[in-house]
């Protein structure tokens, strides 16, 4: 949802009398595509749940028998109806961003067992394509470079705050032989990485930004990459203990940054005022 609205934003095309398709995009992103998508993860994983999360409504038994397949293939059948409602461009979108959510959880691709491939899907998924499909729908063509290669990097970064969340089941994914980053290389290394992969995206924004000459935005990504930097030390302190901690504080600050590129963005492309 936060994605779809920094690409509206970014556009810089006037909402006015688009309000209406823009809400209900931002209810496609969020509610129902990312909805789908835990959906579907809740029931390719709930073995995997049994092990690390058993009070959850499927390996508890809450909801039983095959309820949660079903619940995941309406979710996706009614995520499509109102993508066709937006057009043959955000259907195209939305039939892409299913797939990756399906492809992520189910065999036979299953990208989660590798935590390098999975959470670089869903990264792309969550930020870059919802990014680029608002801005593209708000000009009614595509979006400029930048706009394109921020909406990148804010989705290379995410695959950060992905393996932020593999920390809490890594007892659960070594069981099953789920390779997340923290099983691969362990909680410290994991930890290390996360960061880095978080950083260095931002670091890019914000030299994109004063090179656009919009170097308010760029001050303003700055400061929370910064605020970021500080939270990181605490959490590389105890990566298992303060991951949930990092994932609330820092992804907030990393959205803020999201947020204020795209008004940054936007208005590269506000008309100027009248004079006089």
């Amino acid at each position: 949802m936060w994605a779809f609205a920094c690409g509206a934003i970014a556009s810089g095309a006037g909402i006015g009398e688009r309000w209406f398709p823009i809400a209900l995009g931002v209810l496609l992103a969020g509610p129902l595509l990312c909805g789908t998508s835990q959906a579907v993860n809740d029931w390719f994983d709930r073995h995997v749940d049994a092990i690390n999360e058993p009070h959850r409504v499927i390996p508890s038994g809450r909801m039983p028998g095959q309820w949660g397949l079903a619940i995941a293939i309406a979710m996706s059948v009614l995520s499509m109806a109102v993508a066709a409602l937006l057009g043959p461009l955000v259907f195209a979108a939305a039939l892409v961003g299913l797939a990756l959510a399906w492809g992520y959880s189910a065999p036979p691709f299953r990208f989660k067992q590798n935590g390098w491939v999975g959470n670089g899907v869903v990264g792309l998924s969550y930020e870059t394509l919802p990014w680029i499909t608002a801005a593209t729908a708000a000009l009614g063509h595509a979006p400029s470079t930048r706009t394109l290669l921020i909406a990148l990097l804010y989705g290379i970064g995410a695959h950060g705050i992905l393996t932020l969340n593999d920390f809490k089941s890594i007892k659960g994914d070594q069981q099953m032989g789920v390779d997340t980053l923290p099983v691969l290389h362990g909680a410290q290394n994991a930890a290390r990485i996360a960061c880095l992969v978080m950083a260095i995206p931002q670091a890019c924004v914000i030299l994109l930004l004063a090179q656009a000459g919009l170097q308010t935005g760029a001050m303003l990504v700055g400061v929370v990459l910064a605020l970021q930097l500080l939270c990181m030390i605490r959490f590389l302190g105890d990566p298992e203990g303060k991951a949930i901690w990092y994932s609330a504080v820092g992804v907030g600050l990393y959205v803020t940054g999201m947020m204020a590129t795209a008004v940054a963005l936007g208005s590269l492309t506000l008309p100027a005022p009248p004079l006089g």
